[in-house]
């Protein structure tokens, strides 16, 4: 078996994600998914993390030629995996994927191997309550807010952890 750092220095992270037909049954999902990241392996790829394909609706119909017949759809299984591989067989992972008539969609990425998911942002909810700037007007008097050191100081910290 070979070393991870060794195939890290040879190999390049992806990440694929996809949309499967929603007429598949959810007792077919957990196969697709399994033969999903078995195709990965075929081409000699490390699986680093993936998601369940889940049920999810979509934002325009998409359509797929299935035996000669133009379907569309509105919703898929949506599933992803991140992956080593070495470039010189994404092309044919690519080729593999695009013959798949389970398929609908997908879109292969080159990536990092860290997590990438975006965390919630913290929000200050005295901040939402205050007023906006407004740019004043000619004749107007400005109105001076005092500056609260420690509120500034907390939304910087938690802009820098986000």
């Amino acid at each position: 078996m070979e070393d991870t750092n060794e195939l890290e220095l040879d190999s390049r992270v992806y990440e694929v994600g996809y949309l499967l037909v929603p007429t598949l049954s959810e007792e077919e999902i957990p196969t697709m998914y399994g033969n999903f990241k078995e195709l990965v392996l075929s081409f000699s790829g490390k699986i680093i993390s993936d998601d369940m394909p889940r049920m999810i609706p979509l934002s325009y119909k998409m359509s797929k030629v299935l035996k000669n017949v133009r379907h569309k759809f509105d919703s898929a299984y949506f599933g992803w995996v991140k992956f080593f591989m070495d470039a010189d067989k994404i092309a044919d992972l690519k080729r593999k994927l695009d013959l798949d008539q389970n398929v609908i969609r997908f879109l292969i990425i080159k990536t990092v191997k860290e997590n990438t998911i975006a965390t919630k942002r913290f929000v200050n909810r005295d901040m939402i309550h205050k007023k906006p700037f407004l740019a004043k007007k000619e004749g107007e008097s400005e109105e001076v807010l005092p500056i609260n050191e420690k509120e500034i100081d907390k939304e910087i910290d938690a802009m820098i952890e986000a």
